[in-house]
């Protein structure tokens, strides 16, 4: 054989490898496995289970944050601001699997209200952003659901514009008006801004970080990914607060 030929099979044999590894990868997320710190597969609720202890840093309690995207009482006494991105993995899970049991365990009894604020980390992302401020707003959150619950086929997409338009589409919004949603300069300048806020002022470094507010004060805790782990912290929250209107 001579040498060329070798380094064809050896060229051919590793790009077969890496596409094999990759699609394998791939397969295994969508399946709800990943690798752990030790190389070993497994299923995310236990690599979840392994993740050290949430980060937490005390913000100034004066902060102007966005309250353009609400679920909940406007009287609720804590307020919880999900920064997320639509094109996040995470946030996905968060959204679709974490968001209802809050709803229905703090939001509909009044304890506590969410307001969305979206952080996009791709193009793709800013453009679904843009599509979801031009749906009618009281379906806001209807289409949030559908492009997390849609992320991989318009993230995966040869055109994402394209697909997340078809998408705005059955939320009621017509081709045209959503092209013209996409060139908003005004509410793309809104939606970077408090993207760079987020970045400079809150000191958020990924998605989905929350900040978790209240009258004794705004806190910033990314990465929060389970029921139990907001649960523990909104719990102690509302102690604390039913503790201070008992010593008043």
């Amino acid at each position: 054989m001579k040498f060329e030929d070798f380094i064809k099979n050896i060229s051919s044999t590793i790009a077969g490898l890496a596409v094999f590894l990759l699609a394998a990868g791939m397969y295994l997320t969508a399946k709800g496995f990943v690798m752990d710190g030790n190389g070993n597969i497994v299923l995310v609720s236990q690599a979840q289970a392994q993740e050290p202890a949430l980060q937490k840093k005390e913000l100034d309690t004066n902060l102007a944050l966005p309250e353009d995207h609400v679920i909940g009482k406007s009287d609720a006494p804590i307020t919880v601001y999900e920064y997320s991105s639509f094109g996040c993995f995470h946030c996905a899970d968060f959204h679709l699997d974490v968001l209802p049991k809050v709803k229905s365990d703090y939001i509909d009894k009044g304890l506590v209200r969410v307001v969305f604020v979206p952080f996009p980390i791709d193009k793709p992302s800013m453009d679904a952003a843009l599509l979801a401020e031009c749906v009618s707003q009281d379906k806001y959150f209807a289409f949030a659901d559908v492009l997390f619950e849609q992320q991989r086929n318009w993230g995966m997409a040869r055109d994402p514009q394209k697909a997340l338009i078809q998408y705005a589409a059955l939320s009621g919004l017509d081709n045209e008006r959503a092209k013209l949603c996409l060139k908003d300069d005004n509410k793309a300048r809104e939606i970077l801004g408090n993207r760079q806020n987020g970045i400079s002022v809150l000191g958020i470094q990924g998605t989905p970080s929350f900040i978790i507010s209240d009258k004794n004060g705004k806190e910033l805790i990314p990465g929060i990914s389970t029921f139990e782990q907001i649960d523990t912290i909104l719990a102690q929250r509302l102690k604390k607060l039913n503790q201070k209107m008992s010593e008043n």
